[in-house]
């Protein structure tokens, strides 16, 4: 993403303000700009607080207060997982389930990356459905129940269907020649200051998204949190 494109604003009040965050984006300023630099200056605010972090592949909604007090008032609600948000993945291999609970503590594995364990101390918990896009393509729809780093990639390796494009956990070589990471943050849910939000964003980019079979099969999950209720 250049410095000069515009970050995709869906909703803003005084309180806060939602996005869909690019893919290939750090939500922090490493060897570029990152997105809190860029959305703070496309926003023209003095205070910008980003209430919790996607990983760098991943696209999609991302929730930021504008003041201290909104920004205390969101961390209460993710601590006590009041924020219920949705996830779109693809993967292109066959998961050894194909919906329910993916449960396990997560442990450091080598060069940042984790391993789900079988162990459940203080598990790491990953609520999903799946639907055959195309023969060898699955799109999995992902309620994560706790808030942990990579998270949902690690889920999915354990149940052998990595993401498409992610170089951590999927073969790297194979990863490599995918377009994007196919990991995207689709929909949030909450209640903040007595009044009810839902927020829903249709990933943009990717060719595997994109495909005619791929964005019918979204458009049945319009209403994820129904999804759920059901499972």
């Amino acid at each position: 993403m250049s410095t000069n494109s515009h970050i995709p604003v869906l909703f803003q009040n005084q309180d806060f303000v939602v996005i869909d965050k690019p893919e290939g984006l750090n939500v922090h300023s490493e060897d570029s700009a990152g997105l809190v630099v860029l959305l703070k200056q496309q926003l023209a605010v003095e205070e910008l607080y980003p209430v919790h972090r996607l990983d760098k592949m991943t696209s999609g909604l991302m929730l930021f207060a504008l003041n201290k007090s909104t920004a205390q008032t969101f961390q209460r609600l993710f601590e006590a997982h009041e924020v219920q948000k949705y996830y779109l993945a693809i993967s292109d291999q066959k998961p050894k389930k194909k919906q329910g609970t993916i449960k396990g503590d997560m442990l450091p594995a080598r060069r940042g990356s984790w391993k789900l364990a079988k162990s459940n101390d203080n598990p790491a918990i990953t609520r999903f459905v799946s639907v055959s896009v195309q023969p060898g393509e699955r799109l999995f729809l992902l309620k994560p129940v706790t808030g942990r780093t990579h998270q949902i990639r690690v889920a999915l390796k354990s149940i052998s269907a990595p993401i498409c494009g992610d170089e951590r956990y999927a073969s790297a070589e194979v990863a490599k020649h995918e377009d994007r990471g196919y990991l995207h943050a689709y929909a949030v849910e909450f209640e903040l200051f007595s009044e009810h939000y839902r927020f829903v964003c249709k990933p943009e980019h990717g060719r595997r998204f994109l495909s005619p079979q791929c964005r019918h099969k979204i458009e049945e999950w319009w209403a994820p949190w129904d999804v759920f209720s059901k499972a």
